[in-house]
């Protein structure tokens, strides 16, 4: 695969790594984005990379709730400008109140569903013709609780970034409210350790091993206090993907979980999306579409 300098400055962008180390490590694992990522961290040159390093094309998310109910979705626009376009807001907010109520499995479901006499389908093609920009729908999750239980929810820079929490056996809407808000501002993976699957545990093991490996302070360290040293920094690294041992965002001092425990609660699940979350962004180059129009 040809190594391009939109990769390489993609993977910069994601690990803060040098442009030399980015071309190298998708050189060597032909062009695979992941697969780099993991291969400088192994060699110490990158942390793992952030979701939101991932974030690239333009739109909205909403969530919204109703009883038992609720749904996050995220519509898609070619530029930032029709997020403030009234149309485009009335479409999410249409969208987001038809799926919500009908549940449907797919996005194909959901745009056959019927909103006044024409399918939804029919509102983006309108919406897109009207406003200039190709609108879709990207995706949805409807989320369901129990009737003891409390959804969170929060919209970070109306609509960026949306979030929802499932709070179980409690009515605590504050302390709901503030792990929707630590789930938008913290980008956990987990919940807890509990949550995760155990191959991602023991990605992160090899990860943290060969890291290990290409330290040459610990060359010399005995074999049981170099796997204490691999458990101790795969600990450190889990814990960051958990939610519940993240610190609070609003009290640093204390962990999720101590809040949680003081209300006498726990999160259940939770659902997190982040505009054009692994799309690629369109580069527009201005003064050179400038020149263009001015035939220069």
């Amino acid at each position: 695969m040809a190594i391009t300098a939109a990769l390489v400055k993609e993977l910069r962008d994601r690990t803060s790594a040098g442009m030399m180390d980015c071309k190298k490590a998708l050189t060597e694992c032909d062009g695979d984005m992941e697969a780099a990522i993991t291969w400088l961290r192994e060699k110490g040159i990158a942390k793992a990379a952030k979701k939101a390093g991932r974030i690239a094309a333009e739109g909205l998310t909403r969530v919204v709730t109703d009883g038992n109910r609720a749904c996050l979705i995220e519509v898609n626009s070619e530029t930032d400008f029709v997020a403030k376009n009234e149309q485009f807001l009335d479409l999410i907010n249409t969208t987001a109140d038809v799926i919500l109520k009908a549940a449907p499995k797919t996005v194909e479901e959901a745009l056959a569903l019927d909103v006044n006499g024409v399918t939804l389908e029919s509102k983006f093609i309108d919406a897109t013709a009207t406003i200039g920009e190709k609108i879709t729908l990207r995706r949805f999750e409807i989320v369901e609780k129990a009737d003891n239980d409390i959804f969170g929810t929060y919209m970070h820079m109306g609509g960026k970034i949306s979030a929802c929490v499932v709070m179980k056996n409690s009515d605590n809407a504050e302390v709901a409210k503030d792990m929707a808000m630590q789930v938008a501002s913290m980008s956990p993976s987990y919940v807890s350790r509990n949550h995760m699957p155990a191959d991602v545990v023991e990605k992160e093991r090899t990860v943290q091993m060969e890291i290990m490996k290409n330290d040459e302070s610990l060359a010399n360290k005995p074999e049981k206090v170099l796997q204490g040293i691999v458990e101790g920094r795969l600990s450190k690294s889990l814990q960051e993907m958990c939610l519940v041992d993240q610190p609070f965002f609003k009290d640093p001092n204390q962990k999720v979980s101590q809040i949680l425990k003081a209300a006498n609660t726990e999160v259940e699940s939770f659902v997190r999306y982040a505009v054009g979350e692994g799309l690629e962004k369109r580069e527009e180059n201005f003064a050179e579409e400038v020149a263009k129009q001015i035939g220069k």
